[in-house]
């Protein structure tokens, strides 16, 4: 209840905001964007390559 009452007093109550974006938040956002990128990319390859790993030792106990 107390959730609702501070969402609704913070609809209600607002102000106005005058803010622009300047050319260095645009590259800041591209750098997020590629940092991103290029963690997901990276956590993907040791993801797939602990599995390919796991895969393998269980192959080999076979033989």
């Amino acid at each position: 209840m107390l959730l609702i009452k501070v969402f609704l007093f913070l609809i209600l109550f607002h102000s106005d905001l005058f803010s622009y974006i300047d050319p260095g938040s645009g590259s800041f956002l591209i750098q997020i964007l590629i940092a991103f990128f290029a963690g997901s990319l990276f956590f993907a390859k040791t993801f797939f390559r602990k599995i390919k790993d796991f895969i393998s030792k269980k192959n080999k106990k076979k033989d």
